[in-house]
């Protein structure tokens, strides 16, 4: 049976997303939090191939308790297991500790086929993390997938290009990340429902089952530095029509940016 591993992680709804100028950061508290919409593609084509094949697929995502429905909410989708990485030592990670987490998360699963990711998520869109995932576990990679096929063992992807697409072929294991909006997520099954609330347990692994430093992991383990983080307010739209010669136009366009270009 091919295993399929999904990373999730929890983001606030897009309207929803406030910074916060003192820590630099993304407010998570009080905010409504949803599944991060490229993740739940991923889950969806996860939970497709289990349909065909009878795959096992497991849900892992690196966050805090609050968390907890939205891992079990991929379980009441269709997902066989689902493993909450919390502990405070994560706290503050960039991308590259969050990838190094999530790759020692995977590596004491055991074995494993397929990962599948979101392509970024909506609150920082780096898509920096399913590659580096793919870097610690030395693994091949395939971004931008929009569909994928298990045939005769292999994982077949069809990923978008500029102008076209490609399709490729690779033994697992491999890491592929998924396009937002490729499918439509299923809704949850309510029968599932009324098992994981009564029965399903979900795991949380803590920094001492990955076998990680300190220095590993959160900030300590973060190698970027945000110097500055800005909201920016968006004002009325006004309307300007821009006439004239070539020259003229460019003249026009360039008296208009120039105010807000920093020497």
């Amino acid at each position: 049976m091919m295993h399929i591993v999904v990373c999730m992680k929890v983001t606030p709804k897009s309207e929803q997303v406030k910074l916060d100028p003192n820590t630099k950061t993304i407010i998570r508290e009080g905010v409504e939090n949803e599944i991060n919409p490229a993740d739940k593609n991923a889950l969806e084509a996860a939970l497709q191939l289990k349909d065909k094949h009878g795959c096992k697929v497991t849900v892992i995502g690196m966050g805090p308790p609050m968390w907890e429905p939205y891992m079990k909410l991929a379980v009441t989708m269709g997902a066989d297991d689902a493993i909450l990485i919390s502990d405070r030592a994560f706290a503050g990670a960039d991308t590259l500790a969050t990838s190094r987490t999530l790759a020692a998360a995977i590596k004491k699963l055991g074995e494993y086929d397929l990962i599948l990711c979101g392509e970024e998520s909506s609150d920082a869109g780096t898509g920096h993390v399913p590659p580096s995932i793919a870097e610690f576990l030395n693994i091949p990679q395939i971004t931008f997938v929009n569909n994928i096929e298990i045939i005769e063992g292999k994982i077949r992807a069809k990923r978008v290009l500029e102008g076209g697409y490609e399709v490729l072929e690779c033994a697992p294991p491999v890491l592929l990340s998924v396009e937002y909006g490729c499918n439509t997520p299923r809704f949850p099954d309510f029968r599932r429902k009324r098992w994981v609330d009564k029965e399903f347990k979900l795991k949380i692994w803590s920094i001492g089952e990955l076998q990680l430093s300190n220095e590993e992991v959160g900030l300590k383990g973060s190698r970027s530095i945000v110097e500055e983080l800005r909201e920016m307010k968006l004002g009325e739209r006004a309307r300007q029509k821009i006439s004239g010669t070539e020259d003229e136009i460019v003249e026009q366009i360039l008296n208009i940016i120039r105010p807000y270009i920093k020497k």
